[in-house]
């Protein structure tokens, strides 16, 4: 008993070793993510307070509160837009600094914003307040985009991704390519019976927060039905686009693991990027749940239109028929 054990033991062993690309994934991705995450969030010290400067960028030419510690100076570019983040505590402050004076705005009801105001009082007393009200966008209202958006890509990616490598493993697709089905057609209705299956579980989520902890909703709920589909329609066609060629569950797990992390960590999810560094928004913007992300709070916390989240809408259609297309023509319907 114990010789047939250790056999299969061995024989499992050697086939996960002899797959070189699950061996590689299994090693480097862990250690991707942490020096990825080093590189995030290291650096010393985390700020406290968050104060949007009015400007293209932070002036090289500091005004005495912005030697303050604990305070993250952001470039604001739109003023407008800056003091509706203070009204809605996503700042604690906005500055402006100009040749004639400096003045700042800051929400009545925001506790930070008190003491930020009371750090910018004591370095510049003549700094001329303005001050706002608005309802607060508590983190609930800010995060349940980001939940609703990471369950969508987890169902997406591997939703789609290990059934389609299931059907390979066990000859189903094998049999299908008797048929006179193409494989477009064939990732076309994949596709579709996802994207029906994540809508309507998004939807279950969307309606029974809302009576649940009742949250900030400005928007029009049909443009956000709108996101949730072009979002859906591109990371599940970005899942199909790895399960379209490989036929090993390890290196499938490895590189959805590889395209969901990432996303997981940089997306916004959890947490706003804003303040950090250029390379690293960068990088975010490459990835399709940080323009539903994105597209979803404009519209949830800032009742924005269609035409305000165009950039997002152009980009998810286009890289949804992108990996589409990349997906059916690498497609293959045999196991190795």
């Amino acid at each position: 008993m114990i010789g047939r054990l250790l056999a299969v033991w061995h024989a499992r062993n050697l086939e996960f070793v002899r797959d070189r690309g699950s061996l590689i994934f299994t090693l480097l991705l862990p250690l991707a993510l942490v020096v990825g995450m080093s590189f995030v969030f290291g650096g010393g010290e985390r700020d406290l307070f968050k104060v949007g400067v009015v400007g293209e960028r932070v002036p090289d030419v500091r005004h005495p509160f912005m030697a303050e510690r604990y305070v993250d100076f952001v470039p604001a570019p739109d003023r407008d837009a800056a003091v509706r983040k203070v009204a809605r505590h996503q700042y604690d402050l906005a500055l402006e600094v100009s040749p004639g004076g400096t003045r700042y705005w800051v929400n009545d009801s925001s506790p930070k914003g008190y003491i930020v105001e009371r750090l910018l009082r004591e370095t510049d007393p003549a700094a001329a307040r303005q001050p706002v009200s608005g309802d607060a966008v508590r983190y609930v209202d800010w995060l349940l985009p980001g939940v609703l958006g990471m369950n969508m890509m987890f169902s997406c990616l591997f939703g789609v991704g290990y059934v389609v490598l299931r059907y390979r493993k066990s000859g189903f697709l094998k049999r299908l390519n008797a048929t006179p089905l193409s494989a477009l057609e064939f990732l076309s209705a994949q596709v579709l019976s996802r994207l029906s299956i994540i809508l309507f579980i998004t939807a279950v989520l969307y309606v029974g927060a809302s009576a649940v902890i009742g949250f900030h909703s400005a928007g029009s709920a049909w443009l956000l039905l709108f996101v949730a589909i072009l979002g859906a329609l591109s990371m599940i066609a970005l899942g199909l686009t790895i399960a379209a060629r490989f036929s090993s569950d390890e290196l499938v797990g490895g590189l959805l693991n590889l395209m969901t992390w990432p996303m997981m960590v940089l997306s916004g999810i959890w947490f706003s990027l804003e303040g950090s560094p250029a390379w690293v928004q960068a990088i975010a913007k490459v990835f399709p749940l940080t323009h539903v992300l994105d597209a979803a709070r404009a519209v949830m916390l800032d009742g924005a239109g269609a035409a305000a989240i165009a950039p997002q809408l152009a980009y998810l259609a286009v890289t949804a028929a992108a990996f589409l297309a990349f997906g059916a023509w690498s497609f293959r319907w045999r196991a190795e």
